[in-house]
């Protein structure tokens, strides 16, 4: 192999190294079966939420994960492989892809990273029923508006009964 194929490889290892390290959570997947529609659709879903979706060789993704100190993953990097990176939310990769495997059956997901830590298919699945981020800050709003808005009944209430005792 010439000096210059392999500076390349390793630029791309090197890419791949930075995107593992980088990203709040990575969702691996076995695509073999779908259809070009079905990946197109996939990954323009996935684009929509600022994610990225990447067929990459196993022998480089794992070269990458050991450099990005991520150690069993050897597993996961078997097969056909497209992995899912993104950089802002943990759940919004593995949430999508799980809804997308819902009516794509032949989509099977391997395992992931989530925040640094390795995490198998069972993992990325449980993670996939979390509400997303804005749900999940819909219910904090909630909570936290949840003793204002008892006062204020508790107010109205004694209110309405001064002004039944008044008439």
């Amino acid at each position: 192999m010439s000096e210059l194929a392999i500076e390349k490889k390793k630029a791309i290892v090197g890419e791949i190294t930075e995107k593992l390290e980088k990203a709040a959570a990575v969702v691996v997947v076995d695509y073999r079966g779908l259809t070009v529609a079905q990946v197109t659709d996939l990954r323009k879903q996935l684009r929509d939420s600022n994610i990225e979706m990447h067929v990459l060789k196993n022998t480089m993704l794992r070269r990458a994960a050991v450099a990005a100190g991520l150690e069993g993953m050897d597993d996961i990097f078997k097969g056909p492989t497209a992995v899912a990176f993104s950089n802002e939310e943990v759940v919004a990769p593995a949430k999508i892809i799980a809804d997308f495997a819902k009516t794509a059956e032949a989509l099977e997901i391997k395992g992931g990273v989530v925040e640094g830590k390795v995490a198998d298919a069972d993992a990325i699945n449980a993670l996939a029923k979390l509400p997303s981020r804005e749900g999940l800050l819909s219910m904090l709003l909630s909570v936290l508006q949840a003793p204002v808005r008892n006062t204020a009944l508790a107010v109205k209430a004694v209110a309405e009964k001064k002004e039944e005792e008044a008439a």
